[in-house]
């Protein structure tokens, strides 16, 4: 069992001021839309591994790379510019803390600005994935533990206006690699209590604010 900081898009106080060490978790999870020095800072506080996709407020992390503690873009030494500490898995799969992770950040777009797809586009990015996920469990007979998105599926905890609609492609992922959990933002409660979904064996986890999780 995995003890798991889940957070995204609202900022909690009490996490820059050592409340994230005080929970003893062993990994952190986020899932868009939260200041990366507010994600330094729990990073730095709870010293595990993190792991990170962006949404549609985060600026656009793609094409930067790292190779045996060099960052570079365009085949450049540069710097990171995400949060410290946290790994991107935005279209990757990532092994962090003990569990396997798929990544797909982003929002149905609705506007210009990174991180904002059109559902052709997600689903582009999301076969992509589930090739890498394959491609992983093949090597070492590992499944994917966590599906960390952005945005939930669509009917599946989402809205009906625009920007909040969720991706229909990601029921497709959800039924090729089962994990065990999807780990989303983006659908702020507004004080509403969120219960958890399930699509099939996946439990669907609205992680707006922050939440711990046992995986």
């Amino acid at each position: 069992m995995v003890r798991t900081l889940a957070v995204a898009d609202e900022e909690i106080p009490g996490l820059r001021c050592g409340a994230a060490r005080r929970g003893a978790v062993d990994l952190v999870l986020a899932a868009g839309d939260l200041p990366f020095d507010y994600l330094a800072a729990i990073a730095d506080d709870v010293d595990r591994p993190a792991v990170m996709v962006p949404g549609n407020h985060d600026r656009d992390l793609s094409g930067f790379r790292q190779r045996r503690g060099l960052w570079t873009s365009a085949g450049h030494p540069c710097e990171w510019p995400g949060p410290a500490g946290f790994e991107n898995a935005d279209g990757r799969i990532v092994d962090a803390g003990g569990l396997r992770i798929a990544g797909l950040g982003g929002c149905l777009r609705y506007r210009a600005g990174p991180n904002q797809w059109t559902e052709a586009e997600q689903t582009r990015r999301a076969k992509r994935l589930v090739r890498l996920a394959k491609r992983a469990r093949r090597k070492d007979g590992r499944g994917v533990d966590v599906l960390l998105t952005h945005a939930p599926p669509r009917h599946c905890g989402d809205r009906e206006d625009g920007p909040h609609r969720g991706f229909v492609c990601l029921h497709g992922v959800v039924a090729q690699l089962q994990p065990r959990f999807l780990v989303h933002g983006h659908i702020h409660p507004y004080g509403e209590p969120v219960p958890d979904r399930m699509l099939g064996t996946t439990r669907v986890v609205n992680v707006v604010g922050r939440k711990v999780l046992d995986l």
